[in-house]
């Protein structure tokens, strides 16, 4: 069963996908997208394009994790829920960066020269990276403030934007 890739409702965070039915016993392989611990925790729940999926138990396994969520005994069952997108509301955190506040956000460096809009998030080993819209990559570990009214401020190296 493939899901929307629109939220089920508005301001929700896709957190991950069920993947794949695992074993007999209803168990779920998940790809999380999410690196905040307490969305892979028995007992959190997730909202679906169809109704709400709450995690019984879940553990990691290799790159992805596994979970059997309430109600799901079955392999049948699992099978029923692959390709579900899970949906959940945004973590308040304030001393975090979220993806969804930074994309559209306007890049200003300790100069206060605006350097474009982040339109994407890379994934880096070392850092997650900014992409602005010419394709210039900045580290968020150079971010110093924001993403505040819109604009996200960078404390960046002599030379980075001259790449």
């Amino acid at each position: 069963m493939a899901s929307d890739p629109k939220p089920p409702r508005e301001g929700l965070l896709q957190i991950g996908r069920v993947a794949r039915a695992h074993g007999l016993r209803g168990e779920v392989i998940v790809e999380i997208t999410s690196d905040r611990p307490e969305r892979t925790e028995p007992g959190v729940s997730f909202i679906t394009d169809v109704s709400e999926l709450t995690v019984v138990e879940s553990r990691r396994h290799q790159q992805k994790w596994l979970f059997r969520f309430e109600g799901c005994e079955r392999r049948e069952d699992a099978d029923a829920l692959r390709g579900v997108a899970l949906w959940a509301e945004p973590i308040d955190d304030d001393s975090a960066l979220w993806v969804h506040e930074l994309i559209g956000s306007t890049v200003v460096d300790a100069q206060g020269e605006e350097r474009g809009e982040v339109v994407s998030i890379v994934a880096n080993p070392a850092a997650d990276l900014l992409e602005l819209a010419d394709g210039t990559l900045i580290p968020v570990t150079f971010v110093v403030q924001g993403p505040t009214d819109g604009l996200v401020r960078v404390d960046t190296p002599d030379g980075l934007f001259d790449l």
